[in-house]
């Protein structure tokens, strides 16, 4: 795999969508090949599924259900964008991906959690984001920010107590996996919050270089 996997996650209002615009806006100003794609969705296969999960007409529906869905429509992600632009050496941006399942299904839901890795591992391929940029803000702002824009679905009906345990979910993630996921207070402005992701991903992909030059240095060496 030659290319860089991005992905945002968070809860609700965070503004994860448009994070992901500006950051690929961003890097495609400076010469990169970016795909910037979404969780549920990103194929056709995908997209219907994501209209199931989160249409109103479903909210009857089984959260072992839900979860396989998921991890259905992750797997066609994966199969039809995501791996196809990594093997070109593309830069791949997605609002949401596994840990959303992990915070969401796991965390909110209380569906085991080795459970969703076993299937994660089965969708996926083991295939992880190489940084992950955690946007965190409180539940309450987050949730008034989606409805002054008339964004509601199944899961922002949820109750206030399901959101929170999502977001407490997210930062046990973050504190498990401090190396890949990076967490960034949303409250401030959108330009505040563009720029402090640029800066962490401008420091891994200045890191990523570095390891590279290193790696052909030493092969040059045994030559």
């Amino acid at each position: 795999m030659k290319g860089i996997f991005v992905s945002f996650e968070g809860i609700e209002g965070t503004g994860k969508s448009t994070q992901a615009r500006l950051l690929s806006e961003y890097l495609t100003g400076k010469g990169l090949r970016v795909i910037k794609t979404e969780e549920p969705g990103g194929t056709r296969i995908s997209l219907k599924i994501r209209e199931i999960l989160l249409s109103l007409d479903s909210r009857g529906m089984d959260h072992v259900t839900e979860l396989l869905l998921y991890n259905a429509s992750r797997s066609q992600h994966i199969k039809e964008v995501i791996m196809p632009a990594l093997e070109r050496g593309d830069v791949v941006i997605t609002d949401r991906f596994s840990d959303s399942t992990v915070a969401y299904q796991g965390y909110g839901r209380d569906i085991d959690l080795k459970l969703i890795d076993s299937l994660d591992k089965i969708s996926t391929g083991g295939l992880k984001p190489d940084i992950t940029i955690l946007l965190d803000i409180d539940v309450e702002t987050g949730l008034r920010r989606n409805k002054e824009i008339n964004k509601n679905d199944r899961l922002e009906q949820e109750d206030i107590v399901f959101h929170q345990k999502v977001r407490s979910g997210f930062i046990k993630i973050a504190e498990r996996e401090p190396e890949r996921v990076k967490m960034i207070d949303c409250f401030d402005g959108i330009d505040a919050v563009h720029k402090k992701v640029v800066d962490m991903v401008k420091g891994f992909l200045d890191k990523r270089i570095s390891c590279k030059k290193t790696d052909r240095n030493a092969e040059n060496s045994l030559q």
